[in-house]
């Protein structure tokens, strides 16, 4: 709001100005389209630009003000504007907007609303009651000796090489439609993204924003305030982010929408402009506009995440530029950045300074005029390429950064990655297009930049833009980054300690003792009942649960008959599955090609189970079933074989490596740029993609490393240890806060974690209810051995005793009770332990996908029990 406000100050001082002498304003001057009738006394008033002393130093000079016999380049669309005049100077004249249309712009960028498009308020506990079995399963011996591990392949140089490239088994049958129709998709070889950043322009009416980082783009596609078909580019400073005034601290906080800074379009785009997009990958996608459904693209823009400029490449069509902030002036420079490229300075209303460079291979130049202070239009048609970039305020560098580093951009990027024992790095080497022998400008997340390699650390710049939900962004200048994390190499199923990662303690006698009559029972449930659901997320849930059971039973306990009996049962659960014979069985659609529910198929509602057949939250549907066959697979190495496939193509579905693998997406869910996953499948929504539970996130990444363990896939659990690290350092920036967090804007971290982080907005609340415990505690689900590794110790204390200390965590009801008690086994294992341990213990506390026996052994392998 302080923008807005600090910007109708500024309109309010400026309209005291008196007229320009012998110009009939008094009264505001109506700008109008040059096809309207006009009066010769005023004459139509082109905006008039700055020849300013303070461009002198950087070889500035104004544009020709078109004289009143000369017929300017019109937009197809152009609509009538309300102005007000300011003299500056004898050259200057400042067209400023009315003061009547700011206070409405702010108000309606203000509204918030949280959007459930695509979810549902269904909690992710599973909340029935488990009734206590009649009987005690009987041991089974005798069998456990036989059983041989797989072999282990070697770890390749580059770490990502394809699961499998093979079909997806013929358990899974195939169709080829799919309920989300694949709006203005071109034709491609590749299986097309669904998670990723620049999914709005194929859902809905694809006019949703596409957050690059910093910048953001849509289009605008008839935008009222301006009636353009171009592509609008935002970003805006962090005074301008909206916070919850309602709380302390504040719920949420967001980024307006709708504040447009430049648009870039053509004259020849009109109503029947079509948006194409083309080349999807992981990390890029080309997205095209044209005059119509059947003509050739006029603009492409590259689209790749944390691109330092946003470049419109132009197909001989005469280029356009217009705002809803208004124009103030357009300077361009006298001297070339480099040969070839002519340089222009935008300031806009708000203050906030522009740079567009135009490059054609042909040598050809480009000339602006100005019709409005909605619009500046080229002279001539153009082939070439546009880039426009920010200047960050107060920045004395940027310019000539980005006059180096102009006339190239990103195509799209080739990812890379090895391992050298307990050390990873992750290589991104970005592919361009554009001038050649020009090194990119590319801007860089917080994360990125705490793990840079030496080298790539000497690239970085001290030019910085504020993102929307995560911190600054950092330019460096480098046709390649890597990173390095230090890898959780030792940790495995046992409780893990980060402070004493090698350490082998077994279990006290005590422990034993007590958690063996807890897991006697818990083994013996009804298994089938509880695991075939209609839902693929609860009943990858209650698998791993028991799996759990079973291992804690043969590995902490030594228990091998009674981890035998309930192994049994167990391959018994799961093998409804792996013959897809569960009550919506998985299907592989050739549409986006995936393997999903067939849920919404039958039933025809897309938001059936949390929207698995519309691609949200595979990587949590589908990693319990990884993480369960991983643990089954632990005790019984020959199940592991016979069912690796089933479970590869689930591995493929959700973190495919590799594009040598044509039958599914590379990295579907977990994005190698943000750090963790995007959990918003094929939902058209207008704050960008988003993810709630931040700890699922961590389960699936451990879920690959653990199956890659078990079934020797050494490249499997390489690149498992990898994400685990990077997904920890991301999470403890973005997702978890503790008091030294510097990423997160210091009056939010209090909140101690995201709650829904999406990529415009981060709200401190979840999509089924606004308790403390599911805030909180959804960031927190299933507790794992690598819960150590993304919650510190230090948050997790911190985030104790701002909610749950002194009794508070005793007043939650149902399983949020012993989940909260689960996760304090990380700093107080005893307390855990003495409250798993009681007497009297009340089962109801028990999430139906998580276990007693579990939780008894988290606490007790962490200390809680002598």
């Amino acid at each position: 709001m302080k923008l807005f406000q600090s910007l109708i100050l500024i309109l309010a001082v400026c309209i005291q100005a008196k007229p320009l002498e012998g110009l009939n304003c008094e009264k505001p001057c109506l700008l109008t389209s040059p096809k309207a009738q006009v009066s010769s006394s005023p004459t139509l008033f082109s905006r008039v630009l700055s020849i300013d002393n303070k461009d002198e130093d950087n070889s500035f000079i104004g544009l020709t003000v078109p004289s009143e016999n000369s017929t300017p380049i019109t937009s197809a669309v152009l609509p009538e504007v309300s102005l007000r005049i300011k003299k500056v100077t004898p050259e200057i004249v400042r067209i400023l907007p009315p003061v009547a249309t700011m206070p409405a712009l702010a108000k309606e960028q203000s509204t918030y609303k949280l959007d459930m498009n695509g979810h549902t308020t269904k909690s992710p506990l599973i909340q029935t009651s488990i009734p206590v079995p009649p009987a005690n399963l009987e041991p089974l011996l005798g069998i456990m000796q036989t059983m041989k591990l797989l072999k282990r392949t070697s770890v390749s140089q580059n770490i990502f090489q394809p699961v499998a490239t093979s079909a997806p088994p013929s358990v899974f049958s195939s169709r080829p439609d799919h309920p989300v129709p694949r709006t203005g998709i071109k034709p491609q070889k590749d299986p097309l993204q669904t998670n990723k950043f620049y999914a709005s322009f194929f859902l809905g009416n694809q006019t949703a924003r596409t957050w690059t980082h910093p910048y953001s783009v849509a289009w605008a596609k008839g935008e009222k305030n301006v009636s353009s078909w171009g592509m609008s580019i935002m970003h805006l400073d962090a005074n301008a982010k909206v916070f919850d005034q309602s709380t302390n601290p504040p719920r949420y906080f967001l980024n307006p929408l709708g504040i447009l800074s430049i648009i870039v379009s053509s004259s020849e785009l009109s109503s029947t402009t079509y948006l194409s997009i083309d080349s999807l990958t992981s990390t890029s996608a080309n997205v095209n506009l044209h005059p119509n459904s059947n003509a050739p693209p006029q603009i492409t823009f590259p689209l790749v995440q944390g691109m330092g400029f946003v470049t419109a490449i132009f197909h001989n069509a005469t280029p356009i530029l217009q705002s809803t902030v208004l124009f103030r002036n357009i300077t361009k420079s006298t001297t070339a950045p480099k040969s070839g490229v002519s340089k222009f300075k935008i300031t806009l209303e708000d203050s906030n300074i522009w740079f567009l460079y135009a490059y054609s291979s042909s040598g050809a130049k480009l000339e602006f005029q100005s019709v409005s202070n909605q619009l500046l239009q080229a002279t001539t048609k153009f082939d070439g390429i546009l880039q426009i970039a920010k200047n960050p305020p107060s920045n004395v560098s940027a310019e000539k950064i980005y006059d180096t580093t102009c006339g190239a951009y990103a195509t799209s990027v080739n990812l890379t990655g090895s391992v050298n024992g307990d050390s990873g790095s992750y290589t991104f080497s970005f592919i361009k297009g554009g001038m050649p022998n020009t090194t990119l400008a590319m801007f860089a997340l917080p994360h990125h930049v705490s793990s840079f390699s030496p080298d790539t650390s000497n690239k970085v710049t001290d030019v910085q833009l504020e993102t929307t939900t995560k911190g600054k962004a950092t330019a460096v200048i480098a046709d390649s980054w890597t990173m390095i994390e230090k890898l959780p190499t030792s940790l495995e199923f046992k409780p893990w300690n980060p402070q004493a990662p090698n350490e082998k303690k077994a279990l006290s006698a005590n422990a034993v003792n007590s958690i063996s009559k807890v897991a006697n029972v818990e083994i013996s449930q009804d298994m089938a009942n509880q695991t075939n659901l209609d839902s693929v997320y609860y009943s990858g849930k209650a698998l791993a649960k028991f799996a759990s059971i079973a291992y804690t039973l043969k590995e902490l306990l030594g228990d091998e008959g009674m981890a035998q009996a309930g192994l049994k049962n167990l391959k018994s659960s799961f093998s409804i599955f792996t013959s897809n014979k569960n009550k919506y069985p998985l299907v592989y659609e050739t549409a986006w090609k995936g393997i999903v529910s067939t849920a919404t198929y039958t039933n025809g509602d897309k938001g059936l189970d949390f929207g698995n057949t519309c691609y949200n939250d595979h990587h949590f549907h589908y990693g319990y079933f990884i993480l369960a066959a991983a643990l089954i697979g632990s005790i019984d190495p020959s199940w592991a074989q016979a069912n690796k496939d089933y479970i590869n193509t689930l591995v493929r579905d959700i973190a495919n490596p590799s594009s040598a693998d044509t039958y599914f997406p590379v990295s579907r869910c977990f994005d190698w740029y943000h750090g963790h996953s995007w959990a918003h499948g094929l939902f058209e929504t207008y704050d960008g993609k988003d993810q709630e539970s931040s700890s699922e996130d961590s389960m699936s990444a451990y879920a690959l490393k653990m199956w890659g363990k078990v079934i020797g896939d050494a490249n499997l659990e390489a690149r498992g240890n990898l994400q685990l690290a990077i997904n920890a350092r991301s999470l403890q920036n973005y997702y978890l806060f503790e008091k030294t967090n510097k990423v997160e804007p210091a009056n939010f971290i209090g909140n101690k974690v995201a709650g829904i982080l999406f990529e415009n907005k981060i709200d401190h609340i979840t999509y089924f209810g606004a308790e403390k415990e599911y805030i909180q505690g959804i960031h927190m689900i299933p507790i794992l051995p690598s819960s150590a590794l993304t919650r510190t110790r230090t948050f997790v204390q911190e985030e104790w005793e701002t909610y749950f200390s002194n009794g508070r965590a005793d007043a939650v009801k149902g399983g949020w009770k012993g989940i909260l008690y689960a996760n304090l086994a990380l700093i107080d294992p005893k307390t855990a332990w003495n409250y798993f341990n009681s007497a009297n213990f009340d089962m109801s506390t028990i999430d139906g996908g998580a276990s007693r026996t579990w939780y008894m052994a988290f606490a007790a392998g962490l200390g809680g029990c002598d």
